[in-house]
């Protein structure tokens, strides 16, 4: 570990240089490609230099309780030594975990898409609420939030919804998100008061550059029609929404959020490039676990991953035997304790895999 830590302090070095070097500033692709490694680098460097002080205080205060005459001054001396103990083991722990090979994607934006499952009108009103739950989350993050494309249903709910999220490693922290939500609940169609169980579907793609999949023209048909349901002025006037078709893989995008087709384009080529680099590290992510007897956090939209219990007030992860007895707070957009602990459930594994 200590060979790791040494790199990683010589790359942080050379890393904060280039970052003031003209040549680098002018370069703004180059220059958002070392600030993402600066700030990956400064985690680990900032948790090492932690640690030594942790370690400096520990053996300082244990220094101190063996050369303690006292009885009662030594044995708090000794509490606290075995404090800064645990401290030192934690430190430990996290540095190790920062060390760890990253996945280059957790890094990239996030394109999240939400669609209704079983259970009619009340499924498509919480897909709302699930994006909302989403939006209130990302806005706590400091994300930015750009709708791409979205299908109403009567009762304001959504069959379909696709949103873009911006930010600092917004697909790490939302990539465990993508499977099957399930809710329990009484729905506002219900006049009995019976409770109803209904599903929705959420996929987590990491957002792709065109330099991460390269789409040739040829193997795209394009076509334009006029925009429905609610809009502005140009609703069902003007052929602004767009349907692009991926011939290769048979995958279509629509978009019709925006009164520009240029923009429309643009956003459903977006998603497009993103949903076949989605399809290429599914299939990588599929030939290392084959071999494995399960997959948790696979990413499989049709897994239920997530029960909503309104009526007890509670939430259960079924992937980490999590529970939690406040979805009130957690529909608010309170996500980082269940966000946390499935980052943590997928890092262990990983070291599972590599012992």
């Amino acid at each position: 570990m200590t060979d790791k830590i040494e790199a990683k302090e010589r790359r942080y070095q050379e890393v904060e240089k280039l970052l003031s070097d003209p040549g680098v500033t002018g370069d703004q692709k180059r220059y958002r490609e070392l600030s993402r490694e600066f700030s990956d680098l400064s985690e680990v460097v900032e948790a090492h230099r932690a640690l030594q002080k942790l370690r400096k205080e520990r053996d300082d205060t244990w220094a101190m309780a063996e050369a303690e005459a006292d009885p009662e001054l030594k044995t708090m001396a000794r509490d606290e030594a075995k404090t800064l103990d645990d401290a030192v083991a934690q430190g430990e722990a996290d540095l190790k975990a920062l060390l760890m090979p990253k996945d280059p994607l957790d890094a990239k934006n996030a394109i999240m898409e939400i669609r209704a499952g079983t259970g009619g009108e009340e499924a498509a009103l919480f897909a709302a609420d699930l994006y909302r739950m989403y939006t209130r989350f990302a806005e706590t993050m400091r994300w930015k939030i750009e709708l791409i494309d979205s299908n109403a249903s009567e009762l304001g709910g959504f069959k379909e919804v696709i949103f873009s999220l911006t930010g600092k490693n917004v697909f790490g922290d939302l990539r465990h998100e993508s499977g099957g939500h399930r809710v329990q609940r009484v729905p506002v169609t219900e006049a009995n008061g019976r409770i109803q169980t209904s599903a929705a579907t959420v996929a987590v793609l990491p957002e792709a550059e065109e330099t991460d999949v390269v789409i040739a023209e040829k193997d795209l048909k394009i076509d334009v029609f006029r925009s429905s349901g609610p809009g502005g002025q140009s609703v069902n006037t003007t052929d602004s929404a767009v349907r692009i078709t991926h011939l290769p893989s048979g995958t279509v995008v629509t978009c019709q959020d925006e009164k520009s087709q240029l923009k429309n384009k643009q956003k459903a080529m977006k998603v497009l490039r993103s949903r076949i680099l989605e399809h290429e590290e599914a299939k990588k992510a599929a030939a290392l676990a084959a071999d494995r007897k399960s997959q948790v956090g696979s990413g499989d939209r049709s897994d239920r991953v997530r029960t909503y219990n309104f009526p007890q007030n509670r939430l259960t992860d079924h992937r980490v035997n999590l529970t939690l007895y406040n979805l009130d707070r957690v529909m608010e957009g309170d996500l980082a304790e269940i966000v946390e602990a499935l980052k943590l459930n997928a890092q262990q594994q990983r070291q599972g895999d590599e012992l």
